[in-house]
C-alpha cells in the first residue's frame, strides 16, 4: 500500500496530455513500480516542473494519493541524459527502452531488478557501444528478469519473442531498426 504522501526516484516512461494545462505521467520507480501520476499545470509556460518531466529523465518526485489518480506535487531532475538526447540514434534506442518497460510492467507492479536494468542500460547508452547489441541485451535482460525466458538459454531474435510476449508489435522498433542499420 502506497502511503498518502510519498517521495521516490523514478524514470519518466511516457507522458500524455490530460487537459488544457495538465499531463498524465507514467513513471517507473524502484520502490513503487510503474505509476500514473497527474501533473497539474505543467503545460503552462511559467510552470517550474515543465522541464523536469521530460521522457527518460531520472527524477525525484513527491506525490499525494487521491481518490482517483495520484497527483505529483514536486519534481526535480537527477539526470536528464542530455548527452543521449543530442544523438538521434541513441534517442531512438532510449524510446525503445521506455516503451518496452512501459508495456512489460503493469501499473503498481514493483520490479526493482527491471528498474536497475533500465538505469544501467541508459548509462550504457551514453557510451559508444553498438546500439543494436545494446537493444538486444536490454530485451534479453528484461525477459529473463520477468520470467519470460530462461537465464542460460541464448536468445537469437529478441524482437520476435518480445512481440509474442506482448501480443502486439512495438511501435518504436520500426523507427529504431531503420536508424540502426
Amino acid at each position: 500500500m502506497i502511503p498518502k504522501r510519498y517521495t521516490s526516484e523514478a524514470i519518466v516512461l511516457a507522458r500524455k496530455i490530460y487537459s488544457e494545462a495538465d499531463r498524465i505521467l507514467v513513471v517507473f520507480s524502484e520502490k513503487h513500480g510503474k505509476l500514473s501520476l497527474l501533473a497539474k499545470g505543467v503545460r503552462r509556460p511559467k510552470s517550474r516542473k515543465r522541464a523536469h518531466i521530460e521522457i527518460f529523465n531520472r527524477i525525484n518526485f513527491s506525490a499525494v494519493s487521491g481518490k482517483g489518480m495520484d497527483i505529483m506535487t514536486e519534481a526535480e531532475v537527477i539526470d536528464s541524459f542530455s548527452d543521449i538526447k543530442k544523438v538521434l540514434r541513441k534517442v531512438a534506442v532510449a524510446y525503445f527502452f521506455m516503451e518496452v518497460t512501459e508495456r512489460m510492467i503493469r501499473e503498481g507492479e514493483r520490479q526493482g531488478e527491471v528498474y536497475r536494468y533500465l538505469r544501467t542500460y541508459m548509462e550504457k547508452l551514453r557510451l559508444n557501444m553498438p546500439l543494436k547489441k545494446l537493444r538486444k541485451e536490454f530485451v534479453y535482460s528484461v525477459l529473463v528478469a520477468l520470467g519470460f525466458w530462461p537465464k542460460e538459454k541464448a536468445l537469437s531474435d529478441p524482437d520476435r519473442i518480445l512481440e509474442e510476449v506482448l501480443e502486439r508489435p512495438q511501435s518504436s522498433v520500426r523507427v529504431g531498426k531503420r536508424l540502426l542499420l
